[in-house]
Formats: structure tokens, sequence, C-alpha cells
């Protein structure tokens, strides 16, 4: 651990004292971008797993509320409503990732913007308090290192409420003392653990942070109290939540330098699942069509990939649609089996199928510093998104390929263009049953965002 630098200050005042016109032009297109396939998110995760005993929590929550949750006709007080939109954007894993922290910022972040809306905000207001808020959490997560992941923290949980929080602060117009208070309260409720992925309680991390960042902002501003260097203190969040490696200055020096959304980039999930299977999946889409695979004529297929890939990917033989999310077999095993990769893979009807049975035997996988590819700041990415991956599949007449993928689709280097991101938007919005004309004209909607006049008038439609 480095000297202590003052972080909880620096975070405070990039958040409300920074200039927009610091943000390049070029980062406004690619947050419309992920702000759209987030919203689409939401809608799908409004009918998925999670949302039947979500929707019963919700209906025991005593009181009125007048903010929307998405695609339910309901509505709930605003630390409830950003939970549950935030459960719902993550709870199919389709939702953005952002490496460097390594984690989910936008279904956090735009849940808790969502709550806290005041009517008649502007696109370009909204999309500035965004990409902010964003880019607070992805260089905490720069500082505080991939140690922070590996000890079991999930960064969603416990990084993007400090996005949350810098977002929420630059849209109210909080002041630097009022959004260092919430630094601190939020500081206190970071949370989520690994062990919980292929559960419901892995989506409820991005929830509960969002939830956490509304509620620590409302305190802060209501004049509640709390250490002024949260962040850096002995016994603060980086003493205990970070390693030897963490290092608050390099935190400090890169808050926009650049921004994220121009250099790395936000990478848009093309496939429902851990973003660490997305290479494996890009693969086995290539192997699948110049081998002609079918489970017949497949003998093996073996992946291998960086060291601490397989870390997040801990089921072999997955029971249900969500640790099918997380299980490096089912996915390549759905590569031969028909090679689609939809929401409707990932379900539990999708996990169960016979022939899914008959190959995981035949799906292998190990990690090899052979895929680091040299890489020079490993520590600076998620293991998931380090080096490459090899895919080797052979037919049983001995016919045999191996395809390298090192970018997947949908990362920054093989980004999704609008017409990628207009199909899943369409495809998620058609789960709830929006109407087709109904989830077009919303699309256009959010993709001209920054000319929008009043942003709760795009919520509207979809609540």
């Amino acid at each position: 651990m480095t000297e202590k630098t003052n972080l909880t200050e620096a975070l405070a005042r990039f958040a409300v004292e920074t200039p927009a016109s610091a943000i390049p032009e070029a980062a406004y297109d690619k947050a419309a971008k992920a702000i759209v396939d987030t919203v689409g998110c939401i809608l799908a995760g409004s009918v998925a797993d999670v949302s039947e005993p979500l929707l019963r929590y919700l209906g025991q929550i005593e009181g009125e509320g007048s903010r929307p949750v998405l695609a339910t006709g309901k509505t709930a007080p605003a630390e409830i409503a950003a939970m549950v939109n935030g459960t719902f954007g993550h709870a199919l894993d389709f939702d953005d990732v952002l490496s460097m922290m390594p984690a989910h910022p936008s279904t956090v972040v735009l849940p808790a913007l969502f709550a806290c809306l005041p009517k008649g905000t502007s696109g370009q207001a909204f999309l500035e308090a965004y990409i902010f808020g964003v880019e607070t959490g992805a260089k905490i997560g720069l500082g505080i290192g991939n140690g922070h992941y590996r000890r079991g923290w999930h960064a969603t949980g416990t990084l993007a409420v400090f996005s949350a929080v810098s977002a929420l602060a630059r849209l109210l117009g909080l002041d630097v003392a009022t959004t260092r208070g919430a630094f601190g309260v939020a500081a206190s409720t970071a949370s989520g653990l690994r062990c919980n992925f292929g559960t419901m309680t892995k989506p409820l991390h991005a929830g509960w942070a969002a939830r956490n960042a509304v509620a620590a902002v409302r305190l802060a501003a209501s004049g509640f109290s709390a250490a002024p260097d949260a962040m850096e203190a002995t016994a603060g969040f980086f003493s205990t939540y970070g390693t030897e490696q963490s290092d608050m200055d390099r935190a400090v020096k890169a808050l926009g330098r650049p921004f994220i959304f121009v250099d790395p980039g936000l990478a848009l999930k093309k496939y429902p699942c851990c973003y660490a299977l997305h290479r494996p999946i890009d693969a086995m889409l290539a192997l699948r069509e110049t081998l002609s695979l079918t489970p017949d004529n497949t003998e093996s297929i073996f992946c291998r990939v960086a060291p601490g890939a397989l870390r997040v990917l801990p089921y072999t033989s997955p029971k249900t649609g969500l640790e099918g999310k997380f299980s490096m077999e089912y996915t390549l095993a759905v590569g031969v089996l028909d090679g689609r990769f939809d929401l409707a893979a990932y379900g539990d009807e999708g996990v169960a199928r016979p022939g899914i049975a008959a190959l995981l035997p035949r799906m292998r996988k190990e990690e090899s510093d052979g895929c680091l590819g040299g890489e020079k700041d490993p520590g600076a990415r998620s293991s998931g998104t380090i080096g490459f991956v090899e895919v080797t599949a052979r037919r049983r007449d001995g016919a045999e390929e191996t395809v390298r993928v090192d970018k997947p689709t949908g990362s920054p280097e093989r980004e999704l263009s609008w017409a990628d991101l207009e199909a899943k938007f369409s495809d998620c919005a058609g789960q709830p049953r929006l109407a087709a004309n109904s989830a077009a004209d919303s699309f256009a909607a959010w993709r001209s965002l920054r000319r929008s006049k009043d942003v709760t008038a795009l919520l509207a439609p979809l609540s």
C-alpha cells in the first residue's frame, strides 16, 4: 500500500468541480450506446428468474413511492426502485462490463440516476453525470487493483457504488463537502461476494449498490456525518478492501486522463453470460462453422485460458440457467449442440437439454501461462480478459482445428454497432412483451438522448 493520498477529497472534487468541457466529444456516443444497452437489459431482467421474488418483496414494502420500476407498472420509494431496477439490469448477465474495475457499472449508475431524476433533466446533463460516475468507479478500480477481486469481492457491489455516488452528486449539484460525505457513507455499505455467482444474489449486488448510493447521497445531503477521509483512512476503504499492490495515487492521477469511454472503453455484451466466456464463444462459433461440428462427430473441445480466468467459472455441470452463465463446459457444449448463445440458451430449460449432458464430459479446459500473451499490466484488467483464449476442436474422424481469440465481439476493439444494439434492444424489450413499435420508438428516443429536453419523458413509456 502506498503512502496516504487524499483520495476522498480528490474524488469529490472531480465529480462536482470538473467542467463538462473536459469530456471528449467521442465519449458521448459511446456513453449513449451503453445507456441504451442497459435500459434494454433492465427490461429483459424484469421477467428473469429474479423478478418474481423481487416483486413479492416489493409488495411487502410499506409506504407509497413515485419512482418507476421499469416494465412492471409499479412504483416504489427511490432507494427501492434503484435496487429493483439495478437487480433487473444485471439479472441476465447481459449488461456492460469494464475490465479495469472489473465490474458492471451501468446497471448500478443508471438505476440510481433514474431513482433521483428531477423532472426537466436534459439529456446532456444526464450524460455528463453518467460519464463522470462511470469514470470515478473505473479509476478507483484501477487504483485498488485486481487483488481486490481475487480476494472474493464482487466489484459491481463494492466499487460501482462509488460510480453511482459520483453520478448523483454531479446530477443533483452537490457541493464538495456533501459529496465527500456521501463517499464516506457509501464506503461503509460496499459489499458483494463472488461466492454468490450463479445465484440470484449476484445481480442483487448491483441493486444493493444502486440503493446504497441513493441512500448515501440523501443522507449526506441531509447533514449525516461520515469520515471525511473514508477512502484513504487507516481502517478505511483502501486499507480494508485493498492489497499491498493497491495504489491510491494511481487512481487520482488517472481521473479523466483519459476518460474510460475513450480509452480503454466499455464492453457491451453480445452474449448473456459471464464476460470470461465471450472469447471462448467467439472461438466456438468459428470452429462450429469451419469443422461443421455436431454432437455426433465431435470427439473433444479443449479451451486454454490465462491464469485466473477460470476462477469465476466454477460450475462444471450446471443445474440452472444462472449456473450455466458461469460454466465453461456448458458454454462449449452449447457451441457444439446448436451454436445459439441467446437468452434461451442460458435459461433453466436450455441447461436441462438431454444433448447437453451427453456433451459435457467431452468439454475440457485449463489455465496456461502461455495464454498471457506478453500482457504488460495484467493487474489493470480482469483475469477473464487478459491475454488470449485458444479453443481446439477435434472431430471423431481426426480433423482438428484451433482458433485463437484476443478480443471478444462487443469489446472496445470490436464494438457493437448501433444496428447490433437495436437488434439486442428489440430482443430484450420483447421479453416483457413490449410492443415492437414501442420498442423501436424507445430505442430511437434513447439513441437521441443527448437532444432530450426531459429524460423522465423517456422513462415514462417503459414504466
